[in-house]
């Protein structure tokens, strides 16, 4: 792997954490929001990820490598992409009673987002630890390449 492969993979997963705060933001944003442009309350939505760069690797190609006698060895990884946002449909939505609200029910209760403040920022955090880490892994590949750079001095 070379040092430029390594500081791209770096970089896809602070670039793919970014967008997974952002997102968080944006349900933080909607807590309250009863009504969107659908007229539904808003949903939260999560990051899904993928790894990027890999093709072949699946646990048949593994078997079909060990029953033929080879060594089988997958390509590695170029880092991580967004496979897609996706809204919340497990997650119940919250129920309140609020008959003077102009979005209530017959019954009087105003359906909320399934937006929980405390899980979003436990996953701030944790997407802000995760940015960290590539930040690390960045400067330390770019360390490791401007002391080579000095070896030749």
């Amino acid at each position: 792997m070379s040092i430029m492969t390594s500081l791209n993979i770096s970089a896809s997963g602070m670039s793919a954490q970014r967008t997974r705060m952002d997102i968080i933001a944006q349900n933080v944003a909607n807590v309250n929001t009863t009504r969107d442009e659908n007229g539904e309350p808003y949903r939260r939505q999560t990051v899904v990820f993928e790894e990027r760069g890999i093709t072949n690797r699946n646990f048949e190609s593994y078997l079909t490598a060990q029953k033929a006698g080879l060594s089988y060895h997958p390509q590695v990884g170029t880092g991580v992409k967004i496979s897609s946002i996706v809204e919340d449909h497990v997650t119940a939505m919250k129920k309140v009673y609020e008959p003077s609200n102009p979005d209530a029910d017959e019954d009087g209760y105003v359906t909320l987002p399934n937006v929980n403040t405390v899980t979003e920022m436990t996953n701030l955090i944790d997407a802000s630890r995760s940015y960290e880490a590539n930040v690390t892994a960045f400067n330390a590949t770019k360390n490791m390449a401007l002391k080579g750079l000095e070896l030749g001095k």
